[in-house]
């Protein structure tokens, strides 16, 4: 049964003319969207898409498909357009504060799926220190901010969640006799240390302070997590490192799971403005609603 994301993945396939790009535009793996375009052909009963090495073409027949997908889509913008001029939402701006691992990790996503349902409105995201969240937040100059670590109650939507985890030279021999098992702060506490921030108070250095622990030997500091990682892959020491913040190339590291567990959670909170938005309050009602 074909659906509407198989029809916004039809047109962004033929926009992009790679599919991979197209998946991660309308948020599909690449194997997911080759087997939805593939149901899609198998349904039409004829090729929409040609295959060649590193491009993707559009067949005869497949223009005139895409033409009325690429139509279909545009009226379903202007009727929830329609919709929300009809709730005062037209025209509306969020001001949204976040931290870079979490800007370029898990918010584009949800800001992805807002657009398409609110096509009107406007999301800006400003992008600080988790200090600098706060500040803006208390100071009502956004109208939501993503907070780390939120108490209870405090988040109006939970953006999402990682843990912690070591990172050391491939050949390191802490790396080689821990394994799946994990590694505890302690044994980390001395050895060679590449602090990186990501631009957070939570960090390496306060994760070892709150255990009551304290790092006697740090190499360096940097802010970016990739940095880090490449420091270390050059030997400089270990690193603490959110698992979201990885790099995809992990050849010449070691990756440990911490133990016990220590993870960062991820919440939205809304600052007084925000709370009287109703642009920002539909924002946390489509997430809490899963889209």
């Amino acid at each position: 049964m074909m659906n509407l994301l198989h029809w916004r993945l039809l047109v962004a396939v033929a926009d992009a003319s790679n599919i991979s790009r197209a998946a991660e535009e309308v948020g599909m793996t690449q194997s997911g969207a080759s087997q939805a375009i593939a149901q899609l052909e198998a349904s039409l009963g004829f090729a929409v898409f040609t295959r060649e090495r590193r491009h993707i073409g559009v067949t005869a027949l497949g223009e005139q498909v895409v033409g009325h997908a690429r139509s279909m889509l545009e009226r379903l913008n202007a009727i929830r357009m329609l919709a929300d001029e009809n709730r005062g939402l037209q025209g509306g701006r969020i001001r949204l504060a976040s931290f870079p691992s979490v800007t370029s990790t898990l918010l584009p996503g949800l800001l992805r799926d807002f657009k398409r349902l609110h096509p009107g409105m406007e999301v800006v995201v400003l992008e600080g220190t988790d200090e600098e969240v706060e500040e803006w937040l208390a100071a009502d100059t956004v109208e939501l901010g993503v907070v780390m670590n939120p108490l209870p109650g405090r988040a109006d939507f939970i953006v999402g969640q990682d843990v912690w985890v070591a990172v050391m030279p491939a050949s390191h021999p802490l790396g080689r006799h821990a394994g799946t098992s994990g590694i505890t702060l302690e044994k980390l506490a001395d050895q060679p240390f590449v602090l990186a921030t990501g631009g957070c108070i939570v960090n390496g250095k306060s994760l070892m302070e709150q255990a009551g622990l304290q790092l006697s030997d740090i190499r360096v500091k940097v802010r970016d997590w990739s940095s880090a990682c490449l420091l270390v892959r050059e030997g400089m020491g270990v690193a603490l490192v959110p698992e979201s913040a990885l790099p995809v190339e992990l050849r010449g590291l070691c990756v440990v799971p911490v133990t016990p567990t220590v993870q960062r959670e991820f919440g939205l909170v809304c600052s007084p403005s925000g709370k009287s938005s109703a642009a920002t309050q539909a924002l946390l009602q489509g997430l809490r609603r899963g889209g």
